[in-house]
């Protein structure tokens, strides 16, 4: 497994007359002109394939980067099946692998709820709520969190476990990457999240 160095955007502060003019005039120190800000982020971690678990974590997130800040989900467990390509019904490489997707449907629109799913009534009155008020669904708010340059990083351990292949998950899903880069992005971002 390889680390990668997180590259964060920088900014700069821009030039402020008039508190250099009082800087002067009181004999301050100058401010520093062109000092990197960093970037602020939130990481979080989404093992949840259940409806009422993705829906927030894609609303945290796209809200996060429509807000400015650095946007990264760490998918893993049951968390990875949303993130399942719609005509990809089965996946795996054993029976057993094979059997799990087949008792959990993958795909962002076939999502349960962890509790009162009904044989799926709960998730289409949940639906048919979010239609009244104006909530986005899943499927769109999914396009608008990477639309706004939320990553989706892939659990490694979770694909393998699974039998699941990068060309099986939706497009513009990150590289795979493992535990320790999970925890060196959590604990390098500004707030972390496990949902």
């Amino acid at each position: 497994m390889t680390t990668e160095l997180i590259d964060r955007p920088v900014t700069t502060v821009p030039f402020d007359p008039i508190a250099q003019a009082i800087a002067d005039v009181e004999g301050l120190p100058e401010p520093v002109i062109d000092q990197e800000v960093r970037t602020k982020e939130l990481v979080i971690v989404n093992w949840s394939g259940e409806l009422d678990r993705v829906w927030p974590m894609l609303i945290l997130s796209s809200t996060a980067a429509a807000s400015g800040l650095r946007a990264r989900v760490f998918v893993t467990f049951w968390g990875l099946l949303p993130f399942v390509r719609d005509g990809v019904r089965i996946t795996g490489d054993n029976w057993m692998q094979k059997m799990l997707a087949a008792m959990q449907r993958p795909g962002i629109d076939h999502l349960k709820t962890t509790k009162m799913n009904f044989l799926g009534m709960g998730p289409w009155m949940m639906g048919r709520l979010a239609k009244q008020h104006n909530v986005a669904s899943p499927r769109e708010l999914l396009e608008a969190a990477q639309a706004l340059g939320v990553e989706f990083v892939p659990c490694q351990m979770t694909m393998d476990m699974l039998g699941l292949h990068h060309e099986d998950l939706i497009d513009g899903m990150a590289e795979p990457a493992g535990a320790a880069t999970a925890i060196e992005i959590m604990t390098q971002a500004d707030a972390s999240l496990f949902i």
